[in-house]
C-alpha cells in the first residue's frame, strides 16, 4: 500500500467518525465518549503525518507507536458505545473494521523498521 492511501484512510476514517456525531449527544455519557473519539480518531490521522516527515527510523516509529495507541483508544471507545448501546453495533461496524485494519497496517510497518 502507498503511504498516501494510508493518508488518506487515516483521514476518512477520522472524517467518518466527525460524521458520526453530526447530531449532538444527549447524554453526558454519550457526550463524553463522542468528544473522546474524535479527539483519538484526529489525533491518529495527524501523528501518522509527522512520522513520514520524521528525520530518524527511530522518531518516526515513535510517531507511528503514538498513532496505534490512539487507533486502540478509538476501538476501545466504540466497543464501550456498543456495549451502552449508544450506537448498535451494525452502526458501529464499519467503523470499527477499518480501525482493525488500520492498526494491523500500522503494526505491518512498524515491524518492517526493526
Amino acid at each position: 500500500m502507498k503511504r498516501y492511501d494510508l493518508d488518506s484512510r487515516l483521514e476518512d476514517y477520522a472524517a467518518a467518525i466527525i460524521r458520526l456525531y453530526d447530531k449532538p449527544p444527549t447524554t453526558f455519557a454519550s457526550d463524553y465518549l463522542a468528544k473522546q473519539l474524535i479527539r483519538s480518531s484526529c489525533f491518529a490521522a495527524l501523528n501518522f503525518g509527522e512520522a513520514m516527515g520524521a528525520g530518524t527510523d527511530k522518531d518516526k516509529a515513535n510517531k507511528l507507536r503514538i498513532c496505534l495507541k490512539e487507533l486502540r483508544e478509538s476501538l476501545r471507545n466504540l466497543n464501550i458505545q456498543t456495549k451502552a448501546k449508544i450506537y448498535s453495533e451494525e452502526t458501529l461496524s464499519p467503523l470499527k473494521k477499518e480501525n482493525d485494519e488500520l492498526i494491523r497496517i500500522i503494526v505491518t510497518i512498524l515491524k518492517k523498521l526493526y
